[in-house]
């Protein structure tokens, strides 16, 4: 399965890069959709094993208490990522966590800085109390070298995060990682500014409610 993802990553990213010297932005941004689509897609199937299984073991959370559990949950994270640097975004029932590449790791290196070790174990301290949730970690990167480093890069940098809350007792079942490259920056990569934001992981919790536990 990781042979097939890799040729079919090679060829989007081939594809990509073909349309970046066509001035046609509509087939630029058809081909980044497609890469894009491809890596969340895979990562969504992943992510629904996950959400069975784990939902299986722990239940569903019952609707009318969906928007309460994750009222609490995100007011756990705010209070326990304060000034760190991580931003604690609510999307619906859903939570993102954006982590900036800067202070989470070195340049080029998937390697967490350990002074953000005890960041992602508050962040483990919540998310192991509100276990009603699963959760996708998402790498990204600038553009800064080429498409296919920047995809390895991400995918190793969301497998770091992921490994690092499993040593702080979160499920594995519960995570899924998805590296997304240089493909869905946060702003324009058009200056050192810009590029440092779209260096980033993001970690989105998501409820296990009764319709998306049922087989």
């Amino acid at each position: 399965m990781r042979k097939i993802l890799a040729v079919g990553l090679m060829t989007a990213a081939l594809t990509a890069a073909g349309c970046a010297n066509n001035p046609n932005n509509t087939q630029k941004g058809a081909a980044i959709g497609a890469v894009v689509g491809a890596l969340l897609g895979k990562a969504t199937g992943d992510n629904d094993k996950s959400r069975y299984a784990w939902g299986a073991a722990v239940g569903a959370i019952a609707g009318g208490a969906i928007g309460n559990y994750m009222d609490r949950q995100e007011d756990a994270l705010r209070e326990q990522l304060a000034d760190t640097g991580v931003q604690v975004v609510r999307e619906g029932d859903n939570l993102r966590l954006i982590m900036p590449g800067d202070i989470t790791f070195a340049t080029n290196s998937a390697a967490i800085s350990p002074n953000f070790n005890p960041v992602l174990q508050d962040v483990a301290t919540v998310v192991n109390q509100y276990e009603k949730t699963v959760l996708l970690i998402e790498g990204h990167t600038d553009d800064t070298g080429t498409a296919a480093y920047n995809q390895t890069l991400s995918e190793q940098r969301a497998q770091s995060v992921k490994n690092l809350l499993v040593t702080f007792s979160v499920n594995p079942t519960r995570v899924t990682t998805v590296g997304l490259g240089e493909y869905q920056p946060k702003v324009p990569n058009t200056s050192a500014d810009n590029r440092q934001m779209n260096r980033r992981v993001e970690l989105k919790i998501q409820p296990l409610t009764q319709s998306n536990t049922a087989r």
